[in-house]
């Protein structure tokens, strides 16, 4: 490599823990010194403001816009993100690049050993309308209180007692080395769409870097989370619209499972495929179909299909 590829990040720990990942497997792959890559902090609006839901106040571009722009004006050659934290429609001129392989996909219930042990009122702070919905639908007396911040700060929150519990990204919580609260099975709580995933973005014609990056893919991860990805887009889900996906890959199978809630956890819409790959994507949009079918006009209203 003649010269230093650029890799631009959010500059939260576990942001740049996974922009170390990144570097790390590139390094790896090719050979290169563990410097030869140049990780760039880029500070998003998300970071910025901290005491409002992202819903209000422009949805997850908040933690993308600045880095796309980072991306189009070569400040930067590549963006690592928490695939969860990427819009479903990217930016123009910016495209999908390779993904790691994903880590565990569930949440962590934090300050209490499981949903069942809440105390009868308890106090759950979260900025997710996803889990918040999740939720509600099993412990309808549940306080569930907008919570924003990072790991650390939501973990004092608990701490202090400003709140009994919190629920985080079980591999978020791992990348950091936090050992901490109890996972919650997918049977319980399905996962945000591409919960689990660190993945890229890059200028779409930069052919040089879609080449150097190919080296780190992994296939399954970035074929389950492409579709997870094509039914928000297929539902028109966005920050305010409480859907959960996962797709898994074994062999040439892929199963699928979905929901859709109100935003108050009082319906609860389920669906689910087991197709081959090459029929996935008319899966996808079939399983989009049946789930707003399903729902009452109101939940249906949330999402802009």
């Amino acid at each position: 490599m003649t010269e230093m590829l650029k890799l631009g990040t959010r500059g939260s720990p576990l942001a740049l823990v996974q922009a170390r990942l990144v570097a790390a497997a590139l390094a790896a792959a090719h050979g290169w010194r563990e410097d030869a890559v140049e990780i760039v902090t880029v500070v998003t609006t998300g970071d910025r403001v901290q005491d409002r839901p992202l819903a209000e106040i422009g949805g997850k571009a908040l933690w993308t816009k600045e880095l796309d722009a980072a991306l189009l004006d070569g400040r930067v050659d590549l963006a690592v993100h928490s695939m969860k934290d990427v819009e479903t429609e990217l930016a123009a001129g910016v495209v999908l690049g390779p993904m790691l392989p994903r880590a565990d996909v569930r949440d962590r219930l934090i300050g209490a050993t499981s949903i069942d042990a809440l105390p009868h009122s308890a106090r759950l702070g979260t900025s997710s309308p996803r889990r918040a919905a999740q939720l509600l639908a099993l412990r309808p007396d549940l306080l569930v209180s907008m919570l924003r911040g990072n790991v650390a700060t939501r973990l004092a929150r608990v701490a202090n007692r400003d709140i009994d519990a919190t629920l985080l990204a079980a591999a978020g919580l791992a990348r950091l080395g936090h050992d901490v609260g109890t996972p919650i099975p997918i049977e319980t709580m399905l996962p945000a769409a591409s919960q689990g995933a660190v993945g890229t973005t890059l200028r779409a014609r930069d052919t040089a870097t879609a080449a150097l990056l190919a080296a780190i893919d992994d296939a399954p991860t970035s074929q389950a989370v492409r579709l997870e990805r094509d039914l928000l887009a297929a539902l028109g889900a966005d920050c305010h619209s409480p859907v959960a996906a996962l797709a898994t890959i074994d062999g040439a199978m892929v199963h699928m499972r979905a929901e859709l809630l109100a935003p108050d956890g009082r319906e609860r819409v389920c669906d689910s495929f087991a197709e081959p790959l090459d029929a996935a994507p008319a899966a996808v949009r079939a399983l989009a179909a049946r789930l707003l079918a399903a729902a009452s006009p109101d939940l249906a209203a949330r999402f802009n299909h």
